[in-house]
């Protein structure tokens, strides 16, 4: 066991020091986290790192792989909290009053955890981690040695303070190249084209380039430009965002850049405009395909001289801006058409990025997913939000046309659908009832279209009770029994294929590798 441990934390810190962030790495910390409780008689184990506002998990065994998108804030989650200020191992009573956290989560049938405890993992006084691990049956874990756990625990303990001192040694190599520049944290996803945008991101952050940032409508482009302003230079300066769609053609350029008391009727008073509300800072145009023609080259004069000259003013202003110019549209095909100008067009494109669909990155479901859900379980006051497979492959099996907006209305709705049916109406009345209620979203609550084929869809039998012609006769084995005779010889080939290591066998069967354990114990693999 302490072998392949020691191979999945030199494999970790191998990663950690080529410069991904600890939480942009889930198989490697899920691997070392099984290396040491996969073995646990445990229904679900997570690893969580500490942040300023809670608990975010780096690996999770057991759970559904959304939870990684969740946050746990410590003053919604006594257990957690309770976890947290513990000095050993933290065991809770089958009868404990604080609900769980992972309640709901670890089944199908939405039962609640029976037995659960937690380490927290301490870096002298200071909390940088816990560990916990939860049952569903009560006694499960009372023959845990406490001194083990506290030996393991020490050792995740130590895994995450040395990725932490390798993430403030590279900050401290960007401050001493960049004074200036405050490391942020960046976005992290599970998709490689998330990852190269990322990666994008980070190379024209620091630079005063114009950004021209396209994608479709709902993608999360204003979360990039926030990306792009908060790991520059100007941190500490505004983000002024103005949509220009939005703004009557006739006051664009006095919102734009500013006007002088008496410079038009009904100017009563000197109004500053965007470009000076954003001197030292950035400023996002949102929708810039909109933009009149007759006022672009006023745009242009401000980007390639710094100057503008608010209307009713004889004299120009000079002002520090950095501009991110966003659309939807395809602006090179705008300007192509006359619609555009071609040289405001090469000027906002001195660092073009693609933010991808959410259909070309479908690897960040989950993780979106647990997100929103979380947003939810608090906005209803709920214990729990979890999915159901089939809704879990509804998600997956959807185009998403409207991308990231739409799964966060779409898993909105469908979470008061889910509350309704599960509480009814007078129970979703009652406080109490509501605060400990477990609610599964299934396919149904989420109301999206029907995307199977129809060649999925099994035959009809014939008029004599027999299958049609080509489909052989069921035989007289039992689905259970062959259905794990099947599941164990496809394992064991599996498990074969990558020498005996569990977390590289789950990954490649695409399975959790918590449920991959128990599946194995009861298939007598194990």
């Amino acid at each position: 066991m302490m072998t392949r441990f020691y191979q999945a934390l030199r494999a970790l810190l191998t990663r950690l020091a080529d410069g991904a962030p600890p939480d942009s790495l889930p198989g490697w910390w899920s691997d070392l986290l099984g290396t040491l409780v996969g073995d646990y008689p445990a229904d679900a184990s997570t690893l969580m790192v500490a942040t300023d506002t809670g608990l975010q998990p780096v690996a999770v065994l057991g759970l559904p792989a959304d939870v990684r998108g969740r946050h746990f804030a410590l003053a919604d989650h006594p257990r957690l909290a309770a976890i947290a200020s513990h000095d050993a191992v933290c065991r809770f009573p089958p009868d404990s009053p604080l609900p769980d956290p992972f309640d709901g989560l670890l089944d199908e049938d939405l039962s609640t955890v029976h037995d659960c405890l937690g380490v927290a993992l301490r870096d002298g006084e200071r909390l940088i981690g816990v560990l916990t691990l939860d049952a569903l049956e009560a006694g499960r874990l009372a023959t845990l040695d406490d001194e083990e756990l506290l030996a393991k625990a020490h050792l995740l303990g130590t895994c995450l303070r040395l990725a932490s001192q390798l993430n403030q040694t590279r900050s401290r190599l960007s401050e001493a190249l960049d004074h200036e520049r405050q490391p942020q944290p960046a976005l992290h996803w599970n998709s490689p084209a998330m990852r190269r945008l990322d990666e994008a991101i980070d190379l024209v952050a620091p630079t005063d380039m114009c950004v021209l940032l396209q994608g479709e409508t709902g993608v999360g482009k204003e979360r990039v430009v926030r990306a792009l302003h908060a790991r520059s230079a100007r941190h500490q300066g505004p983000l002024v965002q103005v949509n220009c769609a939005s703004l009557p053609e006739s006051l664009i350029e006095s919102e734009l850049f500013g006007h002088r008391r008496g410079a038009f009727s009904g100017a009563i008073q000197d109004h500053r405009g965007h470009f000076a509300m954003a001197d030292g800072g950035t400023l996002m145009l949102d929708e810039i395909g909109e933009l009149p023609l007759a006022l672009q080259p006023k745009l242009l004069r401000a980007l390639q001289e710094g100057e503008i000259q608010p209307l009713g003013s004889e004299r120009v202003q000079h002002v520090d801006v950095r501009v991110i110019a966003v659309t939807n549209r395809d602006l090179a095909a705008e300007a192509a058409a006359g619609r555009f100008r071609e040289d405001l067009y090469h000027r906002l494109s001195a660092f073009p990025l693609q933010v991808p669909p959410l259909r070309e990155r479908r690897e960040d479901l989950p993780l979106l997913a647990g997100h929103f859900l979380a947003d939810n379980r608090v906005r209803l006051g709920i214990t729990n939000l979890r999915l159901s497979a089939d809704a879990e492959a509804a998600l997956a099996d959807w185009h998403w046309p409207g991308n990231v907006r739409e799964l966060e209305h779409t898993l909105g709705r469908a979470a008061l659908r889910a509350l309704g049916d599960s509480l009814g109406e007078a129970g979703g009345r009652d406080p109490e009832t509501r605060r400990q209620a477990v609610v599964r979203i299934t396919r149904a609550h989420l109301d999206l279209p029907d995307t199977a084929p129809s060649s999925a869809m099994p035959a009809p039998a014939t008029a004599t009770g027999e299958p049609p012609a080509g489909r052989t006769a069921a035989p007289d084995e039992p689905l259970r029994q062959a259905t794990d005779r099947f599941q164990s010889r496809y394992i064991a080939a599996a498990l074969d294929a990558h020498d005996g290591n569990w977390s590289a066998t789950a990954r490649s069967l695409g399975v959790d590798s918590g449920n991959l354990h128990r599946l194995a114990r009861r298939l007598g693999l194990k």
